[in-house]
């Protein structure tokens, strides 16, 4: 379900069309080792916000906030 976000306090905004409505979602974060050593499920996860206007990603290591 598409809402609004604040990362770190502030409110999340699209830097393409300045949109304030995401999708929010997981990436992992593969690195050559891990995939070289089938050990993928090591790696960190980050959330991702999808913005529904224009399908800008943006990547966050810390916490969101749906508000």
């Amino acid at each position: 379900m598409a809402a609004e976000y604040k990362a770190g306090g502030i409110k999340v905004v699209c830097p393409h069309c300045k949109e304030e409505v995401f999708q929010e979602g997981k990436a992992q974060l593969n690195t050559a080792v891990a995939t070289f050593f089938n050990l993928d499920w090591a790696n960190r996860s980050v959330h991702t916000l999808t913005c529904v206007s224009c399908g800008n990603i943006q990547w966050f290591a810390g916490p969101l906030e749906k508000i």
